[in-house]
């Protein structure tokens, strides 16, 4: 199984030359529950209102986020049943920042414009942390060159990718009624909005971190931005803030590649695959050679190798299954 590469162009500008514009559904989106989060979520306060709140982040971000949107549907970084794969991505929809090939198409254009010599400041988080907030949350990249997606059939032509794509927000709107009947306004307050706008805001502000410092043991020879791994947010990220490890083997299912790298959603994975229920699981030994890879810091304290031809992968990775 390997990394299918879906965006194609020949223009030297695609990755650039571009225009940001406010978004109003996106903006209007999170705002909005912004302001449920600040003027009316405390006066819903509850115990079991935040238990919703922390059990349905958990559940959508690591099932969701993680393994559904981000390490299966983008990446297929390992296999499972065409139900499981359904039912992490409705999981990933519920985080609530776009269906299913929105975030392919999000993700995918921003990964392959890092990789390039020079890439637009949206797609870097080049800016301060308050433009880039008010971009990233707010707004979208207009490029002039937009570069082709080649996204493939069983994604594209799927009628339940197809049905969520087109009705991705009102899934959080149908959540919010057996939330109301179970445990009325405190736990959609908390399970709706304040998830949201903690699920959505959160993603952004680790994604600027890790573009902008952090631990770094790889680097990217010729990309125009380098990944960090940000330890303080690795565990609550579900594993996603190893952002430095995910730069040099983007097609891993294994994100903390240290055993002092929590990663949830491997712990997980890891899991159903001693069940037996997913398997063919991609760790980095079986990528392709990456030529323009280089460790800069081998377990914080060796001197400058490059990867593979003069570095042993086993040194690195930890073994788990």
């Amino acid at each position: 199984m390997k990394n299918t590469q879906r965006v194609h162009s020949d223009n030297v500008e695609s990755a650039w030359n571009g225009e940001v514009v406010w978004s109003p559904v996106k903006s209007i989106w999170f705002l909005s529950n912004l302001l449920i989060l600040l003027f009316i979520a405390p006066f819903y306060f509850s115990l079991s209102g935040v238990f919703v709140f922390v059990l349905l982040t958990g559940i959508t971000l690591c099932f969701g986020h993680s393994l559904g949107m981000h390490r299966l549907l983008i990446h297929r970084s390992y296999e499972c049943p065409l139900w499981m794969e359904y039912l992490f991505v409705y999981l990933g929809v519920l985080v609530g920042m776009a269906g299913p090939i929105g975030m392919l198409k999000q993700h995918d254009l921003r990964d392959w414009a890092q990789r390039q010599v020079k890439c637009h400041d949206y797609l870097l988080h080049g800016s301060n942390l308050l433009r880039d907030g008010w971009w990233q949350l707010n707004c979208d990249l207009n490029l002039k060159y937009p570069p082709e997606f080649k996204i493939e059939a069983r994604i594209i032509e799927s009628r339940f990718y197809q049905f969520i794509e087109s009705t991705w927000l009102l899934h959080s709107v149908i959540l919010a009624l057996p939330l109301y009947f179970f445990g009325g306004i405190s736990w959609v307050v908390w399970g709706i909005s304040v998830r949201l706008v903690v699920s959505i805001g959160g993603h952004w502000l680790i994604g600027y971190f890790a573009h902008n410092k952090g631990e770094r043991t790889w680097s990217v020879e010729g990309a125009a931005v380098q990944g960090h791994n940000i330890r303080i947010a690795g565990f609550l990220s579900m594993g996603e803030a190893w952002h430095n490890n995910h730069h040099a083997f983007p097609g891993s299912a294994m994100l903390g590649l240290h055993s002092d790298e929590p990663d949830p959603g491997w712990w997980v994975l890891n899991a159903l695959h001693n069940l037996g229920i997913v398997k063919n699981i991609v760790l980095p030994e079986q990528l392709p050679t990456r030529k323009e890879l280089v460790v800069e810091t081998a377990n914080f304290d060796r001197k400058v190798k490059r990867v593979p031809e003069q570095c042993d992968m086993t040194n690195f990775i930890k073994r788990t299954r």
